[in-house]
């Protein structure tokens, strides 16, 4: 647990991925060299159901494979906060796995702003905050913005 602005920082999803300044989903290798994530429910490879998966941490950078607009609140369990605020989501194939992951894109970034196989970085956001917590899951933040 980490803490900023007076708040405990915490995973939403405990296990998904690792906190720090550069945070990497956590996900798995497959036995046949294939990759999964989540780690724990990722599954098996259906050529080998029983074979072991190892845990791994995936790549942080990707390319936008696709994105849209999240225009209305997602159903529960999904915690948000009122009243909702429009997102943009992003599927991102990793770099070096070669396997999409959908994630949130940072804050402030427009589907106009978006193009596919635009390169991107996993960070840190805040999904939902309380009053002593914040509760993060990764985000997907366009590496056009290191510059800007």
């Amino acid at each position: 647990m980490t803490m900023t602005s007076g708040r405990a920082r915490v995973p939403a999803v405990e296990g998904f991925f690792t906190m720090g300044d550069e945070p990497q989903l956590i996900g798995g290798r497959l036995e046949t060299g294939g990759y999964c994530f989540p780690l724990h429910l990722g599954g098996s490879d259906p050529r080998r159901p029983a074979g072991a998966v190892e845990e791994v941490l995936l790549s942080r950078r990707g390319r936008i494979w696709s994105f849209t607009n999240s225009a209305y609140p997602p159903p529960p369990p999904f915690i948000i906060s009122e009243p909702y605020v429009p997102v943009v989501v992003a599927a991102v194939e990793l770099d070096v796995e070669r396997m999409v992951i959908l994630g949130q894109v940072v804050p402030g970034w427009t589907v106009d702003e978006l193009e596919v196989g635009m390169e991107v970085e996993l960070e840190l956001g805040v999904l939902y905050a309380d009053d002593e917590t914040e509760h993060m899951t990764w985000q997907w933040r366009p590496v056009a913005a290191e510059g800007a």
